[in-house]
């Protein structure tokens, strides 16, 4: 008998999604991926609006809006995209956590994977980097407001570290890759999604990020195939996110490690809440 062997409960075995009759992501129609993205961007932007006309008669002004306005938009925003990723996976029957990859993989493969694919990200990025002659930093913190206050950085930390990760996660990989997968198989589904991961980041990244955007997203797909979860995804996001972040604030090592620890272990923790909840029942 074939066994696989566990390296803890918490993380979950690789390679060992769920049958595709029991996920139900076999079903997502590949066509859906672009409406799917188009709904995420229609929430969002009618979210954005809506904290806007709040935000204005709470005395912001809506063209250069304060901080707390320009969060809770990126707030309503990442929620459009988990919203979208559950509204269109809804539309193929039960939505359960495995149909996004949130499944039980092993540690050691995972973290071979994620090794493999930051390695991979980061020397091409460089590599860019010279390409371009750029040496420009990520401004998303700053542009939120990070210096406005300590609730400030405390709150947009948590956003970009942990939020982020989650949302687009389920969404891009989860969702939008599931989808694009079941057209012509995983490498044009990865080569696509990477591609449209990059180009989302348009409006909160400088033009030069969006090409190293592009190859992350799709090594976060290579690494979602390989070991057959999202976990990892999640895991490198976050990672990648909070290295970022702490880089950007200029803050010592040690500050960024216990950064990327907690980043990391918040967003596990978060899918194991859900993967452990009550699957709803059949009507």
């Amino acid at each position: 008998m074939n066994s696989v062997p566990s390296y803890g409960s918490w993380l979950p075995p690789v390679g060992e999604p769920p049958a595709p009759g029991e996920a139900g992501a076999d079903r997502w129609a590949p066509w859906t991926a672009p409406l799917a993205l188009f709904a995420a961007l229609m929430f969002a932007i009618v979210g954005a609006i809506g904290v806007g006309i709040v935000g204005a008669i709470f005395g912001a002004g809506f063209e250069d809006p304060p901080p707390a306005v320009t969060i809770a938009a990126t707030v309503v925003q990442d929620g459009a995209f988990i919203g979208a990723a559950v509204l269109f996976a809804g539309r193929a029957g039960r939505v359960l956590p495995a149909q996004f990859g949130l499944v039980r993989t092993r540690i050691k493969p995972a973290i071979g994977w994620m090794l493999v694919a930051y390695v991979v990200y980061v020397g091409l990025g460089v590599l860019w980097a010279q390409v371009v002659n750029t040496d420009k930093t990520d401004t998303l913190p700053d542009s939120l407001g990070v210096d406005e206050s300590a609730a400030a950085l405390v709150t947009v930390c948590v956003l970009v570290t942990v939020i982020a990760p989650l949302a687009e996660e389920i969404f891009f990989r989860g969702y939008f890759y599931g989808a694009l997968r079941n057209w012509r198989g995983p490498w044009p589904a990865a080569l696509i999604t990477g591609l449209v991961f990059g180009a989302i980041h348009a409006g909160s990244a400088d033009l030069v990020f969006l090409v190293p955007l592009a190859i992350l997203g799709f090594a976060l797909c290579v690494v979602r195939e390989r070991t057959g979860s999202l976990l990892p995804c999640i895991a490198l996001h976050a990672l990648n996110n909070a290295l970022a972040f702490g880089v950007a604030e200029d803050w010592s090592g040690g500050a960024i490690l216990l950064l990327a620890v907690g980043a990391v272990s918040t967003t596990l923790l978060a899918c194991m809440a859900v993967m452990r909840a009550p699957s709803p029942q059949r009507a």
